[in-house]
């Protein structure tokens, strides 16, 4: 994912299945031989005052290779504190002898903290066009590269369709990251072409706060993205996942934080469904869902930011 979008498939095809010219490759790159090194431990930073880990995910750990599982888990007991983001990570540690409290993602706090920029990019650029020309709002969509068969994107144009004539919206498909396997837009392009809905722009932009703010000025949000679920839960706003082959994240976050009458993730086919019951959810209970995760996501970084004071 840190290569060009060009340079994917050659990497792959050169790499993939020769496991020692692919461990050489990555070293190269990322200056470790570590199969988790986006999981700080002592030996990357031996004079570090203390390491933290903050509202973690890891509902995939149980299935990696043993010696993969091992090494993640042995910085985290090496760990000064160590939170997640979902029951079942909190479950998968607690098994292997590693107890986490239970916080929400910090993107739980993005309204709290940062609404003053959230508004300044809704009021110029690329979200204000947006809003101008759809004044009588949007639903912001997005899905994965994974969701890209032509069988797939008729069954997504379809219920945009009947999504958008339902409720009385028009549709902005963005993208929440272009990295290889994330977003693409021209899985978009095929699906605006798919749509009967004339009422649809696909949104360029992937300035992070302009994702942001395009989502928290949206009608609700849908798609495989769990971040862009949390952002609208921040915001009160009605939301979504779609479900994919990977999307154990989605189910555990939501599970463990939505409300019991809150869509999670739901099949391409009940998409017009579940988002319209989304969007008849009684608003003062989102409004205090997103106070509280906020609050207990400040709660949860509390001891952290001690120790950081402490140092």
């Amino acid at each position: 994912m840190l290569t060009k979008p060009e340079d994917t498939q050659p990497c792959i095809a050169r790499y993939g299945s020769h496991a020692d010219d692919r461990r050489a490759w990555a070293r190269s790159m990322l200056g470790t031989d570590s199969l988790a090194p986006y999981v700080i431990g002592r030996e990357t930073f031996a004079h570090a005052a203390s390491i933290c880990f903050d509202a973690m995910g890891g509902v995939a750990l149980e299935a990696r290779r043993a010696d993969m599982r091992e090494e993640v888990l042995t910085r985290l007991r090496a760990s000064d504190h160590a939170t997640v983001r979902d029951a079942r990570t909190q479950g998968a540690l607690r098994a292997a002898g590693i107890e986490a409290r239970l916080v929400p993602d910090p993107a739980a706090s993005v309204a709290e903290l940062f609404d003053e920029r959230m508004q300044s990019h809704a009021n110029q650029g690329a979200v204000a066009d947006v809003r101008r020309a759809f004044p009588r709002g949007y639903l912001a969509v997005q899905f994965s590269a994974d969701f890209g068969d032509d069988a797939t994107l008729a069954r997504i144009a379809h219920q945009l369709d009947l999504l958008a004539e339902a409720s009385d919206t028009s549709i902005v498909l963005f993208r929440a990251g272009a990295a290889p396997w994330h977003d693409d837009i021209a899985v978009y392009e095929h699906t605006a072409q798919r749509m009967r809905q004339p009422a649809v722009r696909i949104f360029e932009s992937l300035n992070v706060w302009d994702i942001c703010a395009l989502i928290a000025k949206s009608a609700g949000f849908a798609g495989s993205s769990l971040h862009g679920r949390i952002v609208a839960m921040a915001y009160a706003l009605p939301r979504v996942n779609l479900q994919h082959a990977d999307s154990g994240k989605q189910h555990a976050y939501a599970s463990t934080w939505e409300t019991t009458d809150t869509p999670g993730v739901v099949p391409v086919e009940h998409l017009q469904k579940a988002m319209l019951d989304a969007m008849h959810a009684d608003r003062e209970a989102l409004a205090a869902c997103a106070a509280g995760l906020a609050q207990a996501h400040r709660a949860g970084f509390d001891p952290i930011a001690e120790l950081a004071c402490r140092t």
